[in-house]
């Protein structure tokens, strides 16, 4: 245990955002630097090193959480970070992205605020980087064995580097010009800094993984003649089907989906380009969708100068508190501020789009929304609430409804899908197609980034175990497991 008494004299204490006037004048991380340090060693000390810890519960990657808070409390920083990527390749990613399930399932959780696991997280990966223990782990030898991996993001590499590390020769495809996925062109630059992305990329390239940008397998290469050329092939492509909104007025223009904004805000920060082509200064944007990629909208708008930011979402206003039906320790959908709420911004709760009203230059001008109420398990207009907002520019943030299927990867492959719009496989992450396996999203549908890494370590566990007769990688969870559904 690390201090007996820390959860008693120890109050939470959380990392410092800088002021908001500040921040939404540039594109770096929204916390100041360096402002865990001083205080984490006791935050990690308020961890009860519980008998039954049910943070591992909530955490997919079955991270050994009350050991590297020990370890911290202690301040043995190289043996907190030997722990921490004991169970996690890239903990400097889901410290900064992950809503962590794991403090909702926090036992001090149920009286207390919880342990800052998260940042303790994060401080331990940034430490290790700072004193250089983040280094290279090649493989002894190599197995004569080659895999592709179809896609760089959490999944795409966490797979990648585990069977790098097994001794195979992977080479990892990615459809966009640079390796990262959404990590790189989905999550803005305030939420992670893609240095961290770089400095990660660099480290698999040391030990033995190939990259290939600018490649789309099924359209830029033939998908069954890539299975053909390797030995086995993980399929990691994500979820990139957008749910879209047939309403009246969907075709003017202004109305773009959030995949097609905020690329543009992080080609822009890496030198692509001047300015985005979607600016929306001195505009007045609405985004449908009040999930964390609503929120990555939002924050986007604000550094962009908009003139006003409205959030629509048909569900009702979240609850403070953790409701009845979500008991310790499942995660709560309570009522959440994210740094780009507190920027600015309206967010409306409980209504529903009716139609994009345009004007005379064929561009969207306004929303026509209407109060709902649930009824018989249906949203239900209310009569009388119907209204027109102002919109310049219309951000639809409404999640995803599974793998795309444009490319011609599927057909090419010959995979089958499940009724879900995912590619469909077994307990062993194995698809209908000998040697062609699936991770994260594509297999598992829109998820969160610690499911995302903690299936792509283990399906390379079983392409391992297909490809050698036995492995000693790591299975943290099957394709059937849904532990806290997030």
């Amino acid at each position: 245990m690390a201090d007996p008494k820390g959860f008693l004299t120890t109050p939470q204490q959380v990392g410092t955002r800088r002021p908001v006037d500040v921040r939404i004048r540039d594109w770096k991380e929204v916390y100041e630097e360096r402002t865990l340090l001083p205080i984490i060693t006791k935050q990690a000390g308020r961890c009860m090193d519980c008998g039954i810890p049910f943070c591992h519960n909530g955490c997919p990657l079955g991270n050994l959480i009350p050991e590297w808070n020990d370890l911290t409390w202690r301040e043995d920083w190289e043996g907190a970070a030997e722990r921490l990527h004991a169970t996690n390749n890239f903990p400097e990613f889901t410290g900064r992205l992950c809503p962590a399930p794991c403090e909702a399932a926090c036992v001090l959780g149920i009286n207390q605020p919880a342990v800052t696991i998260k940042n303790v997280e994060v401080s331990i990966i940034d430490r290790a980087w700072d004193d250089g223990n983040v280094a290279p782990q090649p493989p002894e030898r190599l197995s004569g064995k080659t895999v592709a991996v179809i896609g760089s993001g959490p999944a795409g590499l966490a797979a990648a580097q585990q069977l790098t590390r097994a001794g195979h020769t992977v080479a990892v495809y990615e459809r966009a010009d640079r390796i990262g996925g959404l990590l790189r062109y989905g999550i803005p630059e305030f939420k992670m800094e893609k240095r961290h992305i770089n400095r990660r990329i660099e480290q698999m390239r040391a030990e033995g993984t190939k990259f290939y940008t600018g490649m789309q397998i099924g359209t830029d290469v033939d998908a069954g003649k890539l299975r053909r050329r390797y030995d086995a092939v993980v399929i990691a492509a994500g979820a990139t089907a957008w749910r879209e909104l047939p309403v009246p007025g969907r075709e003017l223009g202004g109305i773009h989906q959030a995949m097609e904004y905020l690329p543009y805000a992080n080609k822009v920060q890496e030198g692509d380009l001047v300015a985005s082509p979607i600016d929306v200064a001195g505009k007045h944007v609405v985004i449908i969708g009040g999930g964390d990629t609503g929120a990555d909208c939002l924050g986007t708008a604000h550094r962009q100068g908009a003139a006003s930011v409205t959030q629509l979402e048909i569900m009702p206003r979240p609850s403070e508190e953790r409701p009845a039906s979500q008991p310790w320790p499942t995660y709560p959908m309570t009522y959440r501020v994210a740094s780009a709420h507190e920027e600015g911004g309206e967010r409306v709760y409980a209504v529903n789009t009716q139609e994009f009203v345009g004007g005379e230059d064929g561009r969207v001008k306004a929303l026509r929304l209407v109060e709902v109420t649930m009824v018989d398990g249906r949203f239900q207009p209310v009569e009388g609430t119907e209204r027109e907002i102002p919109a310049d520019f219309v951000f639809l943030a409404m999640g995803f409804t599974g793998t795309d299927r444009a490319n011609g990867l599927i057909e090419q492959m010959g995979l089958e899908m499940d009724d879900r719009g995912n590619i469909a496989r077994d307990g062993a992450y194995a698809t209908n197609v000998d040697g062609v396996y699936v991770a994260g999203d594509a297999g598992r549908g829109q998820s969160l980034i610690v499911w995302a890494i903690a299936e792509g370590r283990s399906c390379a566990a079983e392409v391992d175990q297909w490809l050698t007769g036995v492995t000693n990688l790591p299975r943290p969870i099957k394709p059937t497991d849904r532990q806290l559904l997030v």
